[in-house]
């Protein structure tokens, strides 16, 4: 599922328009990009939790030549799925 689509299931759901539903998606996105940007985590009870992950420095290979690398440290976003969410894909 894409965002239009997502944007068009939330306006039948609520009976916004798909504009509004659009708006609300991209805050949605807007304040976990903040909140992620700031090491805040982000915790939807039920759903799930967005949380910034370390990466320590790794040394890692070249497919093309096979030459070892040196990969720096980094951060990512992870997201952890709530019980009530595993419980309903499972």
């Amino acid at each position: 599922m894409r965002k239009p689509e997502l944007a068009a299931a939330i306006a039948d759901q609520t009976g916004m328009t798909r504009e509004k539903a659009s708006e609300v998606i991209t805050a949605f996105t807007d304040q976990i990009s903040a909140a992620a940007s700031r090491g805040e985590d982000v915790t939807l009870i039920g759903f799930g939790t967005f949380n910034i992950r370390k990466r320590e420095a790794r040394s890692g290979r070249n497919p093309q030549t096979g030459a070892t690398i040196q990969i720096p440290a980094s951060s990512t976003v992870g997201f952890k799925p709530g019980k009530a969410l595993k419980d309903q894909i499972s």
